[in-house]
């Protein structure tokens, strides 16, 4: 084991003392669920403050903290708390925050993450993610994003910010008709699996199974993986309830959910499985294969775009699924499916729980498409405090009188068509440009030869709505072996313990990779892209972005 692998293995004095306070506040948290009625009233309070939660945060977290980039935004805007209180008042809090976007106050996704600086005019502004985590919340669970380098982002959620998000999840169970489905979740082990074992355990009963598409006892990953799965089972003990084991079930191999769902089904209850888009098309398509029937079957689906064709394999089992839209950076969901969907991704927005506005024609003088969604926090339990930030994502929003139960709760604007305008999502997991530039450009040349632009990455889709990731190799590079060039590059973005192992242990299970010699392909104006995305004809006249 090399130095790095060995300091990237140890549990550090921080993930001790989280874990510590994450230990310490489970069992309560487990043992007080949510009611239907307490989480109506808290939707309803939380829509009649928004504009005066917004003022609070904005007074709390930013003008109060001195250490807050967007204090200095605001200031660059000549924008008081005063100021801002009055426009809040006057134009509500998306017609402020147009303003505020106008005059300089927002956030790209690259200034977000520190990966360039934020420069306003002749006046630069020092941001890193480690500023602007919100200072007046709690940490009981860590949840990494993927990131451009390292480990990725750390995202401090505390139990408050998961139950904030858990009312707005129960309405949504709720309005399915839901709040009796036997739950299950399949996913990566990790704070992001816990965060969300512990939102469903906040609707009622927690989930009867939890299943993982990694071992967390897969050699090289850090073994804060087996130790948060441990803490939660013990947590639950002390609660005085019995959670599920987790089940190392592997993308290649889902047939062991699917006999699960149709066991329940055949009791006469109903299965209900959140997991990522792809891993619930390969589990439709294994139980269609094998002739299980999954007719009445629910699926939440997450963490990567929703398709017409994934979606079609789902209902061909004669199951349900509908789309869920989140980010770790905001603490969960952003929104979940409409129940009267104009398109197949179509969401209504939580703006209880964030503010969403666009940036329109005027976005492209500032880096940004028309259409890209700039989040600001609305909740003092937000992990980040946000405020016109980009996390990378466009889509289609509108206000329509769908006629469905949420919209009947004051969830009126829909989002849809939402695609990522700068990172490659696939089998739910996600890398930034950068990432699959220094593999493509630097590290498989290094190794096998041909210049940078000899290689590409080719993204599209079966028929059946499986994801597909090509490697194309130019043939100038010369004789190679296609599964050393695989597992060079898994290697390679996987680099690392923590999440990007995760991320790469993953890819190289589903053997979503394929190894291809050809020449990659060109765009209209002769640009060799690193990440190449096809589309499938019908998609190709949709409306709103695609990437």
């Amino acid at each position: 084991m090399t130095l790095t692998a060995h300091r990237d293995s140890l549990i550090s004095l921080a993930d001790v003392t989280i874990g510590a306070r994450f230990l310490r506040r489970l069992p309560s948290f487990l043992r007080h669920p949510l009611s239907l009625g307490e989480a109506r009233a808290t939707l309803l309070r939380r829509l009649e403050r928004r504009e005066a939660d917004f003022l609070t945060i904005a007074r709390r977290a930013i003008y109060e903290h001195p250490g807050s980039p967007y204090r200095s935004l605001l200031n660059l805007a000549g924008c008081e708390y005063g100021d801002l209180e009055r426009l809040v008042r006057k134009d509500g809090v998306e017609g402020a925050l147009r303003i505020l976007y106008r005059q300089g106050v927002y956030l790209t996704v690259d200034e977000f993450k520190g990966r360039r600086p934020v420069v306003r005019g002749n006046v630069t502004v020092a941001v890193d993610p480690g500023r602007l985590h919100n200072p007046i919340s709690t940490s009981h669970v860590v949840v990494r994003t993927s990131g451009s380098r390292g480990s990725g982002t750390p995202v401090l959620l505390d139990f408050a910010s998961i139950r904030e998000c858990a009312v707005d999840t129960f309405l949504f169970l709720e309005a399915q008709g839901g709040t009796g489905w036997l739950k299950a979740i399949w996913g990566v082990p990790g704070g992001t699996a816990i965060s969300r074992f512990l939102e469903y355990s906040a609707c009622g009963p927690p989930p009867l199974r939890w299943f993982s598409q990694v071992d967390p006892s897969a050699p090289g990953l850090h073994p804060r993986y087996r130790w948060s799965v441990r803490a939660m089972r013990l947590g639950g003990l002390l609660a005085g309830l019995s959670l599920p084991r987790l089940q190392h079930v592997p993308l290649d191999d889902p047939l062991p959910i699917a006999h699960w769902m149709a066991e329940v089904l055949h009791s006469g209850l109903t299965p209900y499985l959140h997991t990522f888009a792809s891993p619930a098309v390969r589990l439709c398509q294994a139980a269609f294969e094998a002739r299980i029937e999954l007719s009445g079957a629910h699926f939440t689906l997450g963490g990567e775009p929703v398709t017409e064709a994934r979606m079609a394999v789902v209902r061909r089992v004669g199951a349900h699924g509908l789309p869920r839209y989140g980010s770790a950076d905001t603490g969960g969901s952003i929104g979940d499916g409409c129940l009267t969907p104009e398109v197949v991704d179509d969401v209504h927005l939580f703006h209880d729980l964030q503010a969403v506005i666009q940036p329109g024609p005027e976005g492209e003088s500032f880096g940004l498409p028309a259409t890209a969604l700039l989040i600001s926090s609305l909740r003092p339990t937000a992990p980040f405090i946000l405020l016109n930030v980009s996390m990378g994502d466009q889509a289609v929003m509108t206000q329509r009188a769908c006629g469905c139960p949420l919209e009947g709760l004051g969830w009126a604007t829909h989002l849809h068509t939402i695609r990522s305008y700068e990172k490659l999502t696939s089998g739910g997991m996600t890398f930034l440009d950068t990432d699959v530039i220094r593999v493509l450009e630097e590290i498989l040349p290094a190794r096998f030869g041909g210049a940078p632009t000899d290689y590409q990455l080719l993204e599209d889709e079966a028929e059946d709505g499986r994801p597909r990731l090509r490697l194309l190799v130019h043939p100038s590079v010369g004789l190679l072996e296609s599964e050393a060039v695989a597992e060079t590059f898994l290697m390679a973005i996987g680099a690392g313990s923590g999440v990007k192992r995760v991320s790469g242990l993953l890819w190289r299970d589903a053997g979503l990779l394929r190894v291809e010699r050809r020449a990659p392909l060109t765009t209209a104006t002769g640009k060799i892209l690193h990440l190449h995305t096809e589309r499938r004809p019908s998609e190709r006249d949709s409306s709103g972005p695609r990437t």
